[in-house]
């Protein structure tokens, strides 16, 4: 596929600095938190298949934040049922 350019992710993100921020965290996501990638991952770098994700504009801020809330929910679940679980 051919690079992907700041003014592509532009057209779907105000600024560079919401740019960055965007394509961190949704990087850290596909590297680290098991997230499927939205397109084709190609033997891409995390960060460059967010990116891609972003042009395409396959992904917002909100689609990042949504995906960080449903990882986070079965973690505090399972730690409030251990701790209901324990003997007082």
């Amino acid at each position: 596929m051919a690079r992907v350019t700041v003014e592509d992710c532009l057209e779907n993100v105000d600024n560079r600095f919401e740019l960055v921020m965007l394509a961190t965290k949704r990087s850290r996501q596909l590297a680290t938190g098991g997230k499927e990638p939205k397109v084709a991952w190609e033997n891409d770098k995390p960060t460059v298949v967010a990116l891609r994700e972003i042009a395409a504009g396959l992904v917002d801020a909100e689609f990042v934040a949504q995906e960080d809330l449903v990882e986070d929910e079965p973690l505090f679940a399972v730690a409030f049922e251990e701790e209901a679980n324990e003997p007082l």
